[in-house]
């Protein structure tokens, strides 16, 4: 081959794999901005689920959940009991933002009488339905479910 032929195909060849990584680093970027926006959720019904998914309690009360990149809080009971903590981990994909797709919010929760919780917050979004179900470490084989009416990035101010 020809020195020119050479370094012709050695350029497109470094720049197909600079591109490339160039998309990678973007696609992690949007994965991780996901995770990064506050995100604001409400209920109005409360499903209680057996560990095989049944249902064995429902109740009408309000819920709103705020998930920031590093806190959540729970009100729930009407707003009149809360539980708050820190996020020990978080896991976002959303294929369509906040309606085709999954979260998971892993966090140490602490309620208004000072029981604390190793609380896990799967939220799923399925042809724009959106539920939630909580898990506590500490309560096997108990499922709370939220069938959310309100699902929405909360805005920074600039």
């Amino acid at each position: 081959m020809k020195p020119m032929k050479i370094l012709k195909q050695i350029m497109k060849e470094t720049f197909i794999k600079i591109t490339l990584a160039l998309l990678l680093v973007a696609g992690c970027q949007s994965g991780y901005a996901q995770c990064d926006t506050t995100v604001l959720l409400e209920s109005s019904k409360t499903n209680y689920l057996d560990g095989k998914g049944n249902v064995y309690r429902t109740k009408d009360e309000a819920t709103t959940i705020t998930i920031s990149k590093t806190a959540v809080v729970i009100s729930y009971g009407n707003n009149d009991h809360q539980m708050s903590g820190d996020i020990t981990s978080a896991t976002c994909d959303w294929k369509t933002p906040f309606k085709e797709g999954k979260m998971i919010v892993k966090a140490g929760l602490e309620n208004s009488e000072g029981i604390k919780q190793q609380g896990t917050l799967t939220i799923t979004g399925v042809a724009g339905k959106i539920t939630l179900i909580y898990e506590a470490k500490e309560r096997p084989g108990i499922q709370i479910q939220l069938v959310v009416d309100k699902f929405e990035e909360k805005k920074r101010k600039p």
